[in-house]
Order: C-alpha cells, then structure tokens, then sequence
C-alpha cells in the first residue's frame, strides 16, 4: 500500500533521477558539474572497491584545498597503506564488543527521551528522538559534554552541507561553523594531554602508528569523523525508517507482532531509502567503465542510493520488502571505507524502532504536511518529521 502525498513526490524525486540515469546513461559525465555519475551497482561497487584506480584523496589530482580542513587529512579522504593504519585505530571504537557494551546505555538514553515527548498522539521523530539519541551516544564515547549536543549537530550538518550551499553568506556561515568545531576540539585535545580520561579522545592521543603519535591535524580530522559517522547516518536512518513505514503502514503491525524482524527492516530502509546517498572519488589513471573511458584526474560520483534501487540487483526493486533475502545494499558503502559507524548505527536505530513500536500504539503515519529535505549532497533524509499513532 502507498501514499501519493505531494511532500513526498517531492522528496523522493531523486529516485525518479536515478532510475532515468540507470536506463539511458549509467556512466554519464556532467558538463556542468564536471564529474562523471555512476549509477548502476556493479559500476558502483568498482568505484567503492578499487582504490588503485578510484582514490578517495582529491590531492591525488593536483587539486589543492581553498580551505584546508583538518577532515580532508581524516581516514575517509586517504587511500592505502596510510588509511590502513589509521582504520585500525577508528575501529577500536566501533568493535562488535564495544558496541554491544553500549546496548543498556542506548537503551536508557532512548528511554529518556521518548519520557519527554510531550502528551498527546503527535512527536516530531528527528527533534525528539532520531538527532538527540546518536549525538548523546557519540560525545559519551568522545568524551564530551552532551549538552554541547545542539553544536555537535549543527558543526556535522554544516559539513556534510558545504558542498552544496547556494549562496557565499551560506558557505561563509557553514565554514565558520565547521572552524568553531575544531577550535572547539582543540580545546579539548589541550586539555586531554594535561589530564587523560577514560574515552575515546584520550585514546587516540595515546595511540601510535608505527612508533609515531597521530599528528594534531589528524586527531582534529579523527574527531570530526567520529562526531559526524556517530550521529548524521543514525538520524537519517530512524527518520527514513519511519518514511518507509508511513509508505508501508503494515510493516508496524508486522514488527509488533514479529520483533525479531526489526534487524532486517533496518537492512532494507537502508536499500529503500539509503541515508547516504553517494561518494566521490578521483581517478588515479585513465580506466574504461560502463563502456565510458574516463580520463586521469577525473571527478567520479558513485550513487549508492541509485545502485541500491538497481533491478539488476534487487528484484522488484522498488518494492519495500523486511524480508529481502539476499540484501546486498551499499548503504553504508562498500570496501575500504565501509562506514564506521555501522555497527553502532545497527544498533541504535534498533534500539529506537523497537522503544517507539511499544510505546506508539495503532498505526504510524506521516502528515500530508511539506517535509524539508536535508540540504546535503552526502546524507538523504528531512529536517523534521511529524509522526501521529493510533
């Protein structure tokens, strides 16, 4: 069953996009842009896997920062053996150990904030729960004070936004936000040093990489990381949830019923509505993909959200299904740079889902109300998200 909502047409336009470029140009370079699109799953999953053509380090191509960012020295913009060594610090955060650790906490904190949710049969899904829950879960394991939480999100919005800010006042505001965050972290790497404590900041400071400590550039590019991979992919995978529901409203009755099902809704509200929708590489060597030679030093744009659509893939694509068997998504990507944050991710918004199907009863749906999507070329999701039950 589907809705035909005018908030959602709009949102969703993207995937009209998507299977349009599928059908006619799956590798397609944009003039205007001056980047090539990669549409199709099998494309997409070579852009994602092989590094040694698709680097991940624009530096690679002669290009030379207007602003250099600590970020762009992080473990998502470097390619092998230096990324290598760097992944395996930024896993020490997010191992199956760690994680399931962390299960009673997330559960308090969801607890905590669905007990403030104001009376009635309405709450807004992003302010209330799906944006406090993954930031207050990141700056626990950073360190940090989680009443900072409102700068948290807004410093990780700001950069997965930069890229796409339409006027300079926006992009000079968004840059500012983005500085303010790392002076922010400096301060508290400062302070680290003086007097270490038992988390995440702390550990990455005491840390080596073959003998050598991480360079103060790479710790602010470490922090940046971890905030935004903690809590931007969450957010947008709860509200998205609840968007794919609100389309299928006999899924809700179909989790209450069969809770052991809530892992493989998370998979499939992962394919259906991919909260990262793409990412960029830059071609070390001339290569030929999807029958396109593609020159060296060449943009590419892999759509994860388009491959996870892809009927060659997915049968019946189109169609939301929990029990997709196999689910070979990409929505947290795939090869070197899988997201970090994933397991956590998993693991939250199970958390969160499961709270809200026993404490919202009846039917869950979305007003017919505008829906502002997320200004980003990176995340795909809304801003906010009115949710009615019963």
């Amino acid at each position: 069953m589907q809705t035909n909502s005018t908030y959602r047409a709009q949102f969703l336009a993207p995937y009209d996009w998507y299977r349009s470029m599928r059908e006619t140009r799956p590798v397609a370079y944009d003039e205007q842009g001056h980047c090539w699109h990669v549409m199709r799953y099998d494309d997409v999953m070579r852009v994602l896997t092989d590094y040694t053509i698709f680097s991940s380090d624009e530096r690679t191509t002669g290009w030379e920062p207007e602003n250099e960012l600590p970020i762009l020295s992080s473990i998502i913009r470097i390619d092998p053996p230096r990324h290598r060594q760097l992944r395996s610090l930024a896993t020490l955060a997010f191992t199956p150990r760690v994680v399931a650790q962390m299960e009673s906490r997330i559960k308090a904190i969801t607890e905590e904030l669905l007990d403030q949710v104001p009376t009635g049969d309405t709450f807004d899904v992003i302010h209330d729960l799906a944006y406090p829950l993954p930031v207050t879960v990141i700056a626990e394991l950073l360190g940090v004070p989680a009443e900072h939480r409102e700068d948290f999100k807004r410093w990780s919005d700001a950069v997965v936004t930069i890229d796409v800010a339409p006027a300079e006042e926006e992009r000079h505001n968004y840059f500012n936000d983005i500085r303010n965050m790392y002076d922010y972290f400096t301060e508290v790497l400062a302070e680290r040093r003086q007097r270490p404590k038992d988390d995440l900041i702390s550990a990455l400071i005491a840390a080596e990489v073959d003998g050598q400590h991480l360079s103060d550039t790479e710790l602010l590019g470490f922090c940046a990381l971890l905030l935004i991979a903690g809590n931007e992919t969450t957010t947008n995978l709860i509200g998205n949830s609840v968007l794919c529901f609100d389309e299928y409203p006999e899924t809700v009755e179909r989790l209450r019923k069969q809770p052991e099902l809530i892992p493989s809704a998370i998979e499939e509200v992962l394919r259906y509505l991919s909260p990262v929708k793409a990412m960029t590489r830059f071609t070390k060597t001339e290569t030929t993909l999807g029958g396109q030679t593609i020159g060296a030093g060449e943009v590419v744009l892999a759509w994860m959200a388009s491959a996870n659509r892809d009927e060659a893939q997915f049968p019946d694509a189109n169609r939301f299904d929990i029990q997709r068997t196999p689910n070979r998504h990409l929505g947290f990507g795939h090869g070197i740079h899988f997201c970090l944050g994933a397991p956590l991710a998993r693991l939250e918004a199970r958390v969160a889902l499961a709270a809200m199907l026993e404490r919202f009863p009846g039917q869950w749906r979305v007003p017919d109300v505008p829906l502002q999507a997320a200004q980003s070329f990176i995340v795909f999701g809304v801003k906010q998200l009115p949710m009615t039950w019963g």
